[in-house]
């Protein structure tokens, strides 16, 4: 006798199978940015301590690359959070709900300074927001023109700065540290041009093009994503300079030392206090739809903002993070557990 088994069986068994390896994740999935990785990685190890879940995978995309991911869609098979070393773009939002992400919780974790670094084989460099723009955009004024930058030496910008070539090792575009430093130094840089001033008050897309615009004529070099990697090349080349966050200085600083920036060096204290001029936020963004879905994402995002972790005496403290003012720290924590959803406004 042969048993005869409905066709919608099989085509549910089919689809069952096939859902089956994406169902039974238990395990958080975390990327993003390479800035926010070592304290989310610190929080996802603390995590698997101290709890019945599995400790979380985390990954270190870039910024960019993490928000791509996160926004490709809701199910098992995406990340349920990522990490960013800047906020999330309107573009991005709207990438997100164009495929089925509307629901978005934003979790701001704390402070970090960007820095110039370089070898203490060298003199520490002291350096303007307008050195900066002229020794790494793509173009700059000269006689009331924008020319391709002619500065080989840091000495053709000012006299009084080191006679070496210019040599900057920074992160790809995909690179939440790269879009903030384009931001806040280079942008920050031309403003203090006079053209350039001007220009903004005129036309906002010229400026913006000019602002941030990096030379591509080997002074900056893209290093990609890899921290450590920076850290042997400057090691290597102690003429050369590296663009990365505080907290990747703070623990390197056998080894590097951070630029001074308009006459403030990059110190815990100094971007605590807002004096250092080259500082950004950081964040995650959660997935809500994943929320009871995947186990422990709640309790991750309440470790991430406990005290214990964000707190002024937080682990993450030690790991560099420069922690939110309590009153904030303390309102994000609510929010945090209220998933309460990301607005832009």
């Amino acid at each position: 006798m042969t048993l005869r088994i409905p066709r919608w069986t099989l085509v549910a068994a089919c689809a069952l199978g096939l859902a089956a390896p994406a169902m039974a994740r238990d395990q958080i999935r975390i990327v993003g940015s390479s800035t926010v990785f070592p304290f989310s990685t610190a929080v996802a190890e603390q995590f698997g301590k101290t709890t019945s879940f599995k400790t979380p995978v985390v990954e270190s995309t870039g910024s960019g690359g993490g928000l791509k991911l996160f926004c490709a869609g809701v199910g098992t098979q995406h990340p349920d959070i990522t990490n960013s070393s800047r906020r999330i773009k309107s573009s991005e939002v709207e990438g997100c709900a164009g495929n089925g992400v509307t629901d978005i919780v934003e979790v701001k974790v704390g402070f970090d300074g960007i820095v110039l670094a370089n070898s203490k084989k060298s003199e520490r460099l002291s350096l303007t927001k307008e050195q900066i723009f002229r020794a790494l955009a793509k173009q700059v004024p000269v006689e009331g023109k924008l020319v391709d930058n002619p500065y080989q030496k840091w000495s053709d910008i000012d006299p009084s700065l080191p006679a070496v070539k210019i040599e900057v090792l920074g992160p790809p575009p995909t690179s939440g540290t790269r879009d903030a430093f384009v931001e806040l130094a280079m942008e920050g840089g031309a403003e203090e041009l006079p053209m350039l001033a001007a220009l903004k008050s005129s036309d906002k897309a010229a400026f913006k093009a000019a602002a941030q615009g990096i030379r591509e004529d080997g002074a900056y070099v893209e290093a990609g994503e890899n921290d450590n990697l920076i850290v042997q090349k400057l090691e290597a080349n102690p003429d050369a300079l590296g663009i990365f966050g505080f907290s990747f200085l703070d623990q390197n600083a056998d080894k590097l030392q951070g630029s001074l920036v308009g006459g403030v060096e990059p110190t815990f204290e100094n971007i605590a206090a807002g004096q250092y001029g080259v500082s950004r936020s950081l964040f995650f963004y959660v997935k809500k739809a994943h929320v009871g879905v995947v186990r422990g994402i709640q309790e991750y995002v309440a470790e991430f903002t406990s005290e214990a972790a964000a707190g002024d005496e937080g682990y993450l403290a030690d790991k560099g993070l420069i922690p939110l003012p309590a009153d904030e720290r303390k309102i994000v924590r609510e929010a945090a557990k209220g998933l309460v959803l990301l607005s832009l406004n």
